[in-house]
């Protein structure tokens, strides 16, 4: 089955078409950058190697899934022939709140769902829902799929969800922790398991996502039981330009301090907060741990807020779940920095980990573990493919029509 993923932000379209009946490997994938904006682009990667940039006024997503259509079926740089090889369209939704806990086929009672949910997530569920309504025009006949972020974490129990807030906002408004990332964390656990030649029904892990987004989720015997995002993304991890966990009542004191505006107080600890912030140099890790090593005592102070919240947030979710069979390291940061790994688990030696320096900080790519053989509790990196989960869930809901 020849699958379409869309992942529909604000001003770009990332895509992928998986064959999901062959090698799952995508057979083209690229992205629509500056949508609405001058000097919008579409960058193209065909499975051979072949690349193409193109450069054009494209005003809007459907203008931007119809350059996507036109270069997938391109004949010098095209993977398909005829637009109905399409067999079906997954869409990547960032929120599904507590209506939508698993992925859905999308049909006009469940666009209607969508709506009621962009309140929880203004940021994004929008751009979501416009991808799909453009997707929906132009490929009429083929069935789309809804596959939610938030959709693995939904059995999180309500002792874990429940903020210290009148329960009656939580009845009105939906305020809980809802946790983002869903499927990166359910991805690579399944894919420890697999290395560990275990079921994942009988194993607790914790995962940890890190990137320009970070988030921790305690899966135990392959569920998710707690995560470190909140009702938003913003919870939790620090983050590239966003603060994680935070006193509300310091939010409050600068609001009247600084006489700043919702908006701005929003800006504030979005896009100016976390790595950024605290070290006033940059929020890419790469960048801070450069300047850490140059003696920068800012860097140095954002790595050990950053990993110091790992640490903290694994052991906790060791003590829940009472006891830790694997850890698993995902995103840009968490695959790249040997220096953010051997730093967050420096210290868990008594709860089992035990990190091979060797192979933490070797020069390697892909799937590989990183921990002792004595070591009780492995420790694995391992690449997040949240593509592929879209394609397969996709091929799960249309086949089962």
């Amino acid at each position: 089955m020849k699958i379409l993923i869309l992942n529909c932000g604000s001003s770009s379209i990332k895509y992928q078409l998986i064959d999901t009946d062959s090698d799952p490997s995508a057979l083209a994938r690229g992205s629509v950058e500056r949508i609405g904006m001058k000097g919008a682009i579409l960058n193209h990667n065909r499975i051979d190697g072949d690349k193409v940039k193109i450069a054009g006024e494209i005003v809007d997503h459907q203008a931007a899934i119809e350059y996507i259509l036109a270069i997938l079926l391109s004949k010098n740089h095209g993977v398909l022939k005829e637009r109905d090889e399409i067999d079906a369209v997954g869409h990547r939704v960032v929120h599904g709140g507590e209506q939508f806990t698993g992925s859905v086929l999308i049909d006009a009672e469940v666009m209607d769902g969508l709506q009621d949910c962009v309140d929880l997530a203004p940021l994004h569920n929008p751009h979501n829902i416009r991808g799909i309504v453009a997707c929906q025009r132009l490929l009429r006949e083929i069935p789309m799929v809804g596959v939610f972020d938030t959709a693995f974490h939904h059995q999180i129990p309500d002792y874990a969800y429940i903020y210290g807030l009148p329960y009656l906002l939580y009845k009105r408004y939906g305020i809980r922790r809802y946790g983002f990332h869903g499927t990166s964390h359910f991805f690579v656990s399944q894919q420890a398991a697999l290395r560990m030649d275990k079921k994942v029904d009988d194993l607790k892990m914790v995962t940890i996502h890190l990137g320009n987004g970070c988030s921790m989720a305690a899966v135990d015997r392959g569920t998710s039981v707690d995560t470190t995002m909140g009702f938003t993304p913003l919870e939790g991890l620090l983050m590239g330009t966003r603060s994680g966990d935070i006193d509300a009542g310091a939010v409050m004191h600068v609001m009247g301090r600084e006489e700043l505006s919702l908006g701005e107080v929003n800006t504030l600890l979005n896009k100016h907060s976390g790595l950024i912030g605290i070290s006033g140099e940059s929020s890419d890790m790469r960048d801070i741990v450069e300047e850490m090593e140059k003696g920068n005592d800012r860097a140095r102070l954002a790595f050990d807020v950053f990993t110091y919240r790992v640490r903290k947030y694994l052991g906790s979710y060791a003590a829940i779940m009472g006891g830790l069979d694997a850890v698993v390291f995902t995103g840009g940061i968490g695959e790249n920095s040997p220096q953010v790994r051997a730093a967050s688990l420096k210290g868990l030696e008594f709860i089992g980990v035990d990190l091979d320096k060797d192979r933490n900080f070797a020069k390697a790519s892909g799937e590989r573990e990183v921990s002792a053989d004595s070591s009780r509790v492995k420790v694995f990196v391992i690449p997040t493919n949240e593509e592929l989960v879209i394609a397969l869930e996709t091929k799960r809901i249309v086949e089962a029509l």
